[in-house]
């Protein structure tokens, strides 16, 4: 009997080592890509966000997880589909990208998916029928809040430009066309071109400066990124119609609302980066270990005005 018992505990003890060894040998490494528009500062948010979630994984896994952060230099659908395809070649544990233009980028994606890499979008609402996860927000609802402002500001009338950011980009188009929706509710309000920034800070300056010198009656403003706000705010204070022109901005990067601090915007509705950068972690993740993931991850939108903007920024610099 004893040597039965013996023999079991070794069995038992046999079947815990081997166990463990084969739990030791599956764990592997896991890096992530992420390929953004362009080069901007609102994806060095993201990336601030998924090098947290990267961390927050290697401590819990006790595996290294890396993130690996592409750029493309310029908004342009060819470059970021050089860029996946590149990243794709390296193998890694998953891809997860803001698409320029999904028509543009379908075709690279399938590529990389037919390697059995995942492929989960952020910062982009997921077409119909891809299949797709996207980590993100409404942003229809995100441009209907700064548009609302907006008119409550200017008492429902006046004239107002809405610029474009990258018009084939999902999120930008569906801001835009929002703003547009919103605004046509209103009679009293004209709506003129506000310019197309594609994604450039110093693009959107130079164009709400010349939209402001045609347009000495403009008393209001909108745009689709967050690189208009920046832009826009610059231009009506070279102007100095900071008590002329009402404009609300998209978004949260320190520039932003240290803008809506000094008056230049009154105000901006955003995505949340960091926590995007997060949850496209996660979900690669998750995607790496074969589960379904949800069609959608909404991170939420953030409200910006003078009276809370002084405690944003004191959070976005970690004060």
């Amino acid at each position: 009997m004893k040597r039965f018992l013996s023999l079991l505990l070794c069995v038992a003890l046999l079947t815990l080592v081997l166990g463990t060894t084969v739990a030791m040998a599956e764990k592997k490494d896991l890096r992530f890509v992420i390929v953004p528009k362009c080069v901007h500062p609102w994806f060095d948010e993201v990336n601030k966000g998924a090098q947290k979630q990267a961390d927050l994984l290697s401590e819990q896994l006790g595996v290294k997880v890396t993130i690996d952060y592409r750029a493309p230099a310029t908004a342009d659908v060819t470059e970021q589909n050089s860029v996946l395809q590149q990243a794709a070649a390296t193998h890694p544990d998953g891809i997860t990208l803001d698409p320029l233009d999904y028509d543009g980028n379908k075709a690279v994606i399938s590529e990389i998916q037919a390697l059995g890499i995942p492929v989960v979008l952020f910062d982009s609402p997921s077409p119909e029928g891809s299949g797709l996860t996207s980590v993100g927000n409404d942003f229809a609802e995100q441009a209907r809040i700064a548009a609302a402002k907006l008119v409550e500001l200017l008492g429902g009338k006046g004239k107002v430009a809405v610029m474009q950011g990258v018009p084939t980009a999902p999120n930008h188009k569906e801001r835009y066309e929002a703003h547009l929706a919103y605004l046509a509710q209103f009679p009293d309000i004209e709506v003129v071109d506000g310019g197309i920034d594609n994604d450039s800070i110093e693009t959107a300056q130079s164009q709400a400066a010349a939209i402001i010198a045609a347009n000495p009656d403009l008393k209001g403003y909108l745009c689709c990124d967050a690189a208009g706000p920046i832009g826009i705010a610059n231009a009506i204070k070279e102007a100095g119609k900071q008590d002329e022109i009402i404009a609300v901005g998209m978004d949260n990067l320190i520039e932003i609302l240290e803008a809506v601090q000094d008056g230049s915007l009154k105000g901006s509705s955003s995505t949340l980066p960091q926590i995007q950068g997060a949850y496209a972690v996660l979900m690669m993740w998750q995607a790496s270990l074969g589960m379904e993931l949800p069609a959608m991850v909404d991170t939420g939108i953030g409200v910006y005005t003078p009276e809370n903007v002084g405690q944003a920024i004191a959070e976005m610099k970690g004060e």
